[in-house]
């Protein structure tokens, strides 16, 4: 008897260890988030790394990525008009379109994709300013 209580005692603390690691790992990736989160990360047709966050209503994270990834595949496939996929475009209920260079540029902000209630903007991460810049 004695021996089993340790023993579920060690299992719930591994359990609990465990969870604290997803916990840290864990982005809102796992449920809704709101306006000014992060969903996490995927990548634009182009493969470059964007940060997907909520500019309006509120969002189910998996299905922000999701439209993202569709939005990225129609632009590889060549279903997306426009200067590399520039024009809107209907993914899953959402309407998305990407942004011109100079307001990449000046924003960071990739493309957006909305529904009438919510929206989500494909973001380009702050370059790390400690890396020097290269030119090729």
């Amino acid at each position: 008897m004695k021996w089993e209580a340790a023993r579920i005692a060690g299992l719930l603390a591994l359990l609990a260890a465990g969870t604290g690691l997803l916990a840290g790992c864990a982005s809102a990736a796992a449920g809704v988030a709101g306006p000014g989160a992060s969903c996490g990360t995927t990548r634009t047709a182009a493969n470059v790394p964007v940060i997907i966050k909520v500019t309006k209503g509120t969002v189910e994270c998996g299905t922000a990525l999701r439209v993202e990834n569709e939005y990225a595949a129609e632009i590889r496939a060549g279903q997306v008009p426009g200067n590399g996929g520039g024009a809107p475009v209907a993914v899953s209920g959402w309407t998305c379109q990407g942004y011109p260079t100079p307001e990449v540029l000046s924003t960071g902000n990739a493309s957006q994709c909305h529904t009438s209630r919510s929206a989500i903007v494909a973001v380009l991460p702050v370059p790390n300013s400690a890396s020097p810049m290269t030119t090729g």
